[in-house]
This record gives structure tokens, sequence and C-alpha cells, in this order.
């Protein structure tokens, strides 16, 4: 789940971290009401679930509220990676006389939570890895235990900071950090923060990413930002097939049937248990396939709810045929899983013998589940024959001419 830089600003403003005055805009007519309260030069920026804003003319400076509509009005019609802006941000002109960046992430093989800091903020933190690395700190600490500020100076301390500044920014990394944990971050960073001529630090600009499977727990956060539980943001926003299928899984509470994301294939996938729903989809590429999307099925979700999944992938436009397949083992109910897709094929007004490329799901009630499959005349396999093999039968499937 990533969040727009307007929304991340609201999620720090929450913990306490100086921020400059902006203003969410949808219109050029706000942006300049937002201008004139701010009443002063203001940063006009593009509100993209992508970087690169600068470099693509999605931010922009003006000194009048009429500057700023004109601003606003260029950047509003400005795609940025191929996504059109929700809104801008019209946010006030500081003058700044030193940046430093911030971040709270995870590290894989230290399996720790990490802050990384470093007094050269501003441009890409893996820009100022490879060239300065001097001038970054990395500071692990465990995510089990409660965080303390002492972890939090450390990681200032860590590239020569000191003094009031260390004081400072002490803060705004301690709370970033308690942020990261307590909202089930994968990300939170701040790049840059900024100490103004004034002496005052406040944080520029800011990036959060939230665990999509940890939403539900902060339903509250969500709807205080206006995010609906359906959304599951990743680098754009969610299509309306995405929303449709997050749908689908939370009407039921049985199982799983969604976790589905976008892509421009032929070839619908209904795959699961774990990680063998990663390895099916890169079976399928790795197979000259082009799948439609990726989608996770498995803890034996209901009849209704595999039909209404499979129903929404075969109605997609360019979906020709669908590949339902299981990891090597799985507890799943295969007669379960066979009702549904058989039913939602049908209910789609597809003829399922026609429309199912493959069908490998090892599970329990197998007997029953083929029987089925044989009923309506899917091609389907066991458990002897292997991922890579069944992937490879569903992209000969689907070449073939229904």
């Amino acid at each position: 789940m990533r969040f727009y830089e307007f929304e991340s600003k609201q999620i720090l403003a929450k913990a306490g971290i100086p921020l400059p005055k902006s203003h969410f805009c949808k219109t050029p007519d706000q942006a300049a009401a937002a201008a004139f309260e701010v009443g002063g030069p203001v940063v006009i920026k593009s509100q993209v679930l992508s970087g690169g804003r600068m470099k693509a003319g999605g931010v922009k400076f003006a000194d009048s509220p009429g500057e700023a509509a004109e601003h606003a009005r260029a950047i509003l019609a400005l795609p940025i990676s191929n996504l059109m802006p929700v809104g801008v941000l019209v946010e006030e002109k500081r003058a700044i006389a030193q940046e430093y960046y911030a971040a709270v992430t995870w590290d894989g093989r230290a399996k720790k939570a990490v802050i990384i800091f470093s007094d050269m903020g501003g441009i890409d933190i893996e820009e100022v890895a490879e060239k300065h690395p001097e001038h970054i700190s990395r500071t692990h600490f465990s995510a089990s235990r409660p965080f303390s500020d002492y972890i939090a100076k450390n990681a200032v301390a860590g590239v020569g900071v000191t003094g009031n500044d260390l004081n400072a920014l002490t803060r705004i990394v301690a709370g970033l950090a308690r942020v990261f944990l307590e909202r089930d971050m994968t990300l939170a960073e701040i790049n840059p923060i900024g100490k103004l001529e004034d002496g005052s630090i406040i944080a520029l600009d800011a990036h959060m990413d939230m665990e999509s499977e940890a939403a539900r727990q902060h339903l509250d956060l969500l709807k205080e930002l206006g995010v609906g539980p359906e959304e599951k943001r990743q680098a754009r926003p969610p299509t309306q097939f995405e929303i449709d299928a997050e749908r689908v899984d939370s009407a039921d509470t049985r199982g799983v049937a969604g976790n589905l994301t976008e892509f421009d294939g032929n070839l619908g996938l209904i795959i699961g248990a774990g990680g063998g729903s990663l390895t099916l989809f890169d079976a399928v590429r790795a197979a000259g396939g082009k799948p439609a999307n990726y989608c996770e099925i498995g803890g034996n979700p209901s009849v209704s709810k595999a039909a209404n999944l499979t129903k929404l992938i075969c109605a997609q436009p360019g979906v020709e045929k669908i590949a339902v397949m299981m990891n090597v083992v799985s507890n799943t109910r295969v007669d379960i899983v066979a009702r549904g897709v058989v039913k939602g094929c049908i209910e789609a007004g597809f003829d399922p013998a026609e429309k199912i490329a493959i069908f490998r799901i090892p599970g329990s009630w197998e007997d029953e589940g083929f029987a089925i499959l044989k009923k309506y005349g899917v091609p389907y396999v066991d458990r002897s024959v292997s991922m890579d093999e069944a992937a490879r039968m569903a992209v000969e499937n689907t070449k073939k001419k229904a």
C-alpha cells in the first residue's frame, strides 16, 4: 500500500514531525486559493505514485496565486511514468541551508529494521551510497522491543551531526521510526529533511509504503486519509479490475481468492500456495506465456468465492483462457475449487472445456474434483506433473484456437 506525498505528510503530522504549510488541491482554482492562504512563494508538486517528478516537469515554483493556478493546470494534465496525478500539493517555499535524508525499512539479510541516514539529502540515496559512502549511516534495531530515541540519535550522529541539529534531527528520525513500527510500514522515508536558513528543521518530502497484508489493521488511518480498504496501491493506483477482485476476496472470509495484480497478457491466472504462486507466475512467463494477472487462491475458499473470482478474470478483455494451478501439495479441497472455476466460467458465458487451459491443484478430495473436471471436459493433471510442466501446458493450450 503506497501513499501519496500529501497522505504521507498527514501521517508525519500525526506523529508530531514538523512540516511546511501545504494544501492538497485538485483544481487550478484550489491551487490559487491555497497559494493565497500560504501568503508567499509556493512549490506546486504533482501527486503521483512514482518518482522523477522534478525531471518530468511535475514540480514548479510560483510567486503568486495566478502563477500557482497556471502551473497547477499544466501539472494536472501531465502524465508521469504513464500515471496521471490525483492532484497537486501547494506548499510554502522555504530557503534551505542544508538537506538530510532519513529512511526506515527492513534489511532482509540482517532480518532487522534499519535506519538509513545521510547528511546529503535531496538526491537519490543510491548515488550517495556509491559516490559518498562515508555520508551514510546504517543503524539496525529490533522491531520487537520499544523504540528508544537513543537509536535515532546514533543514526544521526553516525554522519557527524552534532549540537542542536543532532537533537532536532533525532526527534524527526525517532518519530519516523515509530510511524514505521506502529503502522506496519515497509518503508518510511523523508527526502529531504531541510534545515532552513532560520535554523529550524522540517520534513520537505515524504514517501510511505505500508505492508499490504496489514492494511486491515489500520482502517482508522485509511479512513482518515480517505483511502478505501479495497485499494492495493503499488507503484500506481489500483485498477478497477484489482479493486473488484479485492471486493470478491473481502466479501467472504473463507479462504483467499484475490490479491490480484493486473497485467496486459492473454492468460488469466488463478494460482496459489504461498511462494508457489510466484513460482507459477514466473514459470508461465518462462514458457513464453503472457499473464493477464497475478492472483492468489488457497485456504479453502467457498465455491461462490472461487466462482466470482473466476468470472471476474474470464470477463476481463483480452483474456483468452485461464490456468488454475497450485503448489506441490496443499490442503485446499480440489472439488471446491473445481466447482467454483467451472461455475464461474459458465456464469461468465464460456464453456469451461474451452476457457480453462489447465487445472492443476494437488490437495484433498482430488478424485471428486477430477470427476467434476472430467464431466465438463476440462484439461487437468495431477501432482505427478511439475509446476513448470503445467505452466508450459497452459501456455501451449492458450495458443490453440478455441
